[in-house]
């Protein structure tokens, strides 16, 4: 078995095409999860009822800047369940306690848009 050698860090350009393609391997990773799947649904579902009742564009931009967020949580989310997969194969308590920490981050985000989204629309 080979030890494989870190690779050298790039620099200037190079560094912003390589970020961005890390960023990409991350999101079709995330892709995999239903939960990204359904709340990218939930997004693009409260986009579709935010033009329907004609939300002006500070608040459309505001709706998509949160989903970013909880785009943004859930990737941490799953990079975090990824990890304590791997150290911890069977139940443990310290999994499930950083799984369930996880968790309710996208809760608490997925709230932060639901409470938004019923500013944005009833005011």
């Amino acid at each position: 078995m080979s030890v494989q050698e870190k690779p050298p860090r790039k620099s200037g350009i190079a560094h912003f095409f390589a970020a961005a393609g890390y960023s990409l391997g991350g999101l079709k990773r995330l892709a995999r999860e239903s939960a990204f799947r359904q709340e990218v649904a939930l997004i693009a579902g409260l986009l579709v009822l935010f033009l329907i009742c004609g939300a002006s564009l500070p608040e459309i931009l505001g709706l998509l800047a949160i989903g970013l967020v909880l785009i943004a949580v859930e990737a941490l989310n799953t990079a975090l369940e990824v990890l304590v997969d791997h150290l911890s194969p069977d139940w443990s308590q310290f999994a499930k306690d950083a799984k369930d920490l996880g968790s309710l981050a996208v809760a608490c985000t997925i709230g932060a848009i639901a409470l938004y989204s019923g500013v944005a629309l009833i005011w």
